[in-house]
């Protein structure tokens, strides 16, 4: 009932949104004299604030229909080519200039945690100068009809080898956050067959591989509770007149709750800052703050046996770190992976994924020669910092470039000579 009377209570605000937008453009409007006031600007930002308070946010869109190849733009086409009920597996194709190289050809795997794929943006648009970029656009659960069937976490990890495998020989993997597990579970799955799609490369970043160590609140939050708990208070019923109607899921608005509780305060204040921002016309920050909260509050529905399954195994149970995991009731293997390379990023400051937790790949992936992985620790960067920002752009994506290259299958002869990296050891690079 309780998602029921979620959508009630959205359909209800319905008419008082479009009053506040009603009004909001009144204010706003330059031919109304009290627009130039202070007066004007008060009321035109509190009926805004209200409107984006009570709005539900669809999912963005990537927007990146130009990047830039040496010296020159070049446009950008987003091309679906590959699809499942829960997941369309998206390319970025660039007209490349004459002579120039396609780079390697990268699959993000984008985390199935709540937000949508477009969480990425910043991190493709980082990459598509250099790369051939696929990405992972999970589809959300409520949009699914019953009858296309369950998407559990076994069905991640197949989707992912399928897409390893339309992709074919020498793709390289990135996992952001989530789907750390699953990909290293696919790669282990592929070397276990002697599949001869194994990914070249995998970069792990900031992924919960084993919360065993350095756990953080959330990780403590899943530990202390059953997976009884999760089910009777998480998951409930989409209610008609969503596709998805009657499907079991974790609903985006309770993991949108999950995450603004982290930092009530600074989101409180986020708003506050909003609203004065709008009444001194300073466009700049206010328009920063927009394009933030229109993707952070932008959350999709994940599958009940998806997160259930995905909380008692990696968090509760911690079944890779322990070689208990297994995929179709088969156990996974990873000291199966010897031709894949792996590289692990993390960040000093992550309050999601501990130091330490993503890390711990090098050791449990130990048939992997020592010249095929690499550990990076990017000082004075949280979570986010890990996959975004200017540091990541300046820090951390070169190297994650550089190690694809070195260990695309061409080069693979001369990087296995040349050992990078102590395995077990934490190296922090400048």
């Amino acid at each position: 009932m309780f998602y029921q009377m979620y959508e009630f209570n959205h359909a209800v605000m319905a008419p008082w949104r479009a009053a506040a937008e009603a009004m909001r453009v009144a204010y706003r409007n330059p031919f109304n004299p009290l627009s130039l006031t202070a007066y004007g600007r008060t009321m035109a930002a509190g009926f805004e604030v209200f409107e984006r308070a009570t709005r539900r946010y669809g999912k963005p869109g990537f927007g990146l229909h130009h990047t830039v190849i040496g010296d020159e733009e070049v446009s950008v086409h987003e091309k679906i080519v590959w699809k499942k009920p829960f997941c369309n597996l998206l390319h970025f194709e660039r007209v490349l200039p004459q002579g120039a190289e396609r780079g390697p050809k990268l699959l993000m795997v984008a985390p199935m945690s709540g937000h949508y794929a477009t969480l990425l943006r910043g991190t493709v648009e980082t990459m598509l100068p250099h790369a051939d970029v696929y990405i992972t656009d999970w589809v959300d659960a409520r949009m699914v009809p019953v009858q296309d069937g369950t998407f559990d976490l076994d069905d991640y990890i197949d989707y992912v080898i399928d897409m390893i495998r339309f992709l074919g020989p020498d793709t390289h993997l990135m996992a952001v956050c989530q789907p750390s597990v699953p990909v290293l579970a696919a790669a282990a799955v592929m070397a276990m067959d002697d599949d001869p799609n194994v990914p070249a490369s995998m970069t792990l970043m900031g992924g919960p591989i084993d919360t065993r160590s350095n756990p953080t609140a959330v990780n403590r939050l899943a530990e202390n509770k059953p997976i009884e708990w999760f089910a009777e208070n998480v998951i409930m019923q989409v209610p008609w007149p969503q596709p998805g109607a009657m499907r079991l899921v974790y609903p985006g608005f309770l993991q949108l709750t999950g995450f603004m509780s982290m930092n009530l305060d600074r989101h409180m204040t986020a708003q506050k800052d909003f609203f004065f921002h709008l009444v001194k016309n300073d466009g700049e920050p206010a328009e920063k703050h927009r394009e933030f909260y229109d993707e952070y509050l932008a959350v999709m529905d994940l599958t009940a046996e998806f997160y259930l399954q995905t909380v008692d195994t990696v968090f509760i149970r911690h079944a890779l770190p322990k070689g208990e995991m297994t995929h179709r009731g088969r156990p996974i293997d990873l000291k199966a992976i010897t031709k894949t390379a792996l590289m692990t990023v993390e960040g000093e400051n992550d309050d999601i994924s501990g130091v330490g937790q993503t890390a711990a790949a090098q050791t449990l992936c130990s048939s992997i020669p020592d010249g095929m992985r690499m550990h990076y620790l990017q000082p004075d960067v949280g979570h986010y910092g890990v996959f975004n920002g200017s540091r990541f752009r300046r820090e951390i994506a070169p190297r994650i470039l550089n190690f694809m290259k070195a260990n695309a299958l061409e080069n693979r002869a001369s990087t296995a000579e040349a050992p990078r990296v102590v395995k077990g050891r934490f190296t922090r690079k400048t």
